[in-house]
């Protein structure tokens, strides 16, 4: 579904088959270290692919990265490649999105459930929605 600013939002199942099926498509993975080291990442080798890791806030001011554009550009993505942009629960990666698509990214999405999903009644993540819990491939370390 197309956003103002950006290609839309997504499902994590639709943010894989579109990685399955786009050769050129890439998740950008805008979290923080932490997240990544503690929490966990999305896991392409199946796909021959990685999760490019790239902070869209600066833990732990929570400032934004100033550099992010320029960082997505040192890793070789170009701008008519499909961008799938992934964080905690789809806020953060909503605004990433937004950002490239203004840097002349031409089909930049939000995977909306990010990769933990929204809280449960129990005020905890990893139980509702996002990648995780729609069994898609991740690790830890």
């Amino acid at each position: 579904m197309a956003a103002d600013g950006y290609a839309g939002d997504i499902k994590p199942t639709e943010a894989w088959e579109i990685l399955e099926k786009e050769p050129a498509a890439c998740l950008i993975d805008v979290r923080t270290d932490a997240e990544w080291r503690y929490v966990g990442l999305p896991k392409l080798d199946e796909l021959d692919k990685k999760t490019h890791c790239i902070c869209w806030q600066i833990f732990p001011d929570n400032r934004v990265n100033d550099r992010f554009v320029d960082e997505v550009k040192a890793q070789g993505i170009r701008p008519d490649q499909p961008l799938l942009l992934l964080c905690r629960s789809g806020q953060r990666s909503r605004h990433a999105a937004i950002a490239l698509t203004a840097a002349g990214y031409k089909r930049c999405y939000n995977v909306a459930e990010g990769f933990e999903g929204d809280r449960d009644g129990a005020g905890h993540r990893g139980t509702v929605g996002g990648w995780k819990v729609a069994g898609l491939p991740w690790g830890q370390g």
